[in-house]
């Protein structure tokens, strides 16, 4: 592939690493992006784009699962008291 330069490919690598949820790849594409000459806020400004086009499909799920169900669920269900609460690291549950 040679259309793309390397800056380019990074912020692909970075946002398809947050969709993947994979914490080797995050760290391995944000030392990538930094050897790319890609700076902290553009890297941070791509991980947040890419995360903010990944709830919607998450949104989506949650939704669906909630109309096949014959009691809502809460929009703060998800990751409640788990491995997955926001601002601690995932285990192996996830």
């Amino acid at each position: 592939m040679t259309t793309l330069n390397n800056r380019e490919r990074e912020l692909v690598a970075l946002g398809a690493s947050l969709a993947s949820n994979c914490i080797p790849c995050i760290k391995y594409h944000i030392q990538e992006a930094r050897k790319a000459e890609l700076t902290d806020e553009e890297i941070s400004e791509a991980i947040e784009f890419a995360e903010k086009i990944k709830r919607v499909p998450a949104g989506k799920v949650l939704e669906t699962a909630s109309d096949l169900l014959s009691v809502r669920i809460g929009e703060s269900a998800a990751g409640t008291g788990s491995c997955c609460t926001p601002g601690t690291e995932a285990k192996s549950c996830c």
